[in-house]
C-alpha cells in the first residue's frame, strides 16, 4: 500500500481523488519524493491517515499536507451493453457532450481513458439515465482497480 502525501482537507479514509502528477508549484518543495510517488491518471483511495503525522507546508494545497495510506481504487463507468459481463474487458463507449446527463459521470469517469481497456470485476446494471441522447445500449460496470 502506497504512502503519499495529500491536502490535509482530503486525507480521510474513503476519500477518492485522480492523481494529476507534478503541479508547477512542486518546483524546489523538500517533500517532492514523498508526494509525486503515485502513477499519473489512476484513482486512489485513502485507506488510512498516518498516525502522528504532522502537517506540512504545501505550495498547492493551502491547508498544508499529511501522509496518508492509498491503494488503486475501482472505476465505475457505463460500457456497451453487448459482450459486457464480469471478467471481460471493456472500453468506454466515447465522449459525451451530454453534461447534463445522470450518466455523464459515468460515461467520461475520472480516473479511465477513452482508448483504454479495463478489467471489469462486476456489472451493476442499468445506468441512471431514462434513455441515452447518443443512442447507446450502455451497462454500468465497476471496473477493476489499476494496476500501479
Amino acid at each position: 500500500m502506497p504512502i503519499t502525501l495529500l491536502g490535509a482537507r482530503l486525507a480521510e479514509p474513503g476519500t477518492e481523488f485522480v492523481y494529476r502528477g507534478e503541479s508547477s508549484d512542486c518546483e524546489g518543495c523538500p517533500y517532492r519524493k514523498q508526494c509525486l510517488n503515485l502513477t499519473e491518471g489512476v484513482r486512489y483511495e485513502v485507506t488510512e491517515r498516518r498516525e502522528g503525522g504532522q502537517v506540512l507546508d504545501c505550495a498547492v494545497h493551502d491547508d498544508g499536507v499529511v501522509a496518508v495510506n492509498v491503494e488503486p481504487a475501482s472505476v465505475k463507468a457505463n460500457v456497451a451493453s453487448k459482450g459486457a459481463y464480469a471478467g471481460s474487458k471493456g472500453k468506454l463507449a466515447g465522449p459525451c457532450p451530454h453534461t447534463e446527463c445522470p450518466s455523464h459521470e459515468f460515461c467520461e469517469p475520472a480516473g479511465a481513458d477513452f482508448d483504454a481497456e479495463y478489467q471489469i470485476d462486476e456489472i451493476l446494471g442499468d445506468p441512471p439515465h431514462d434513455y441515452c441522447a447518443l443512442d447507446r445500449d450502455l451497462t454500468l460496470v465497476e471496473f477493476s482497480p489499476s494496476e500501479d
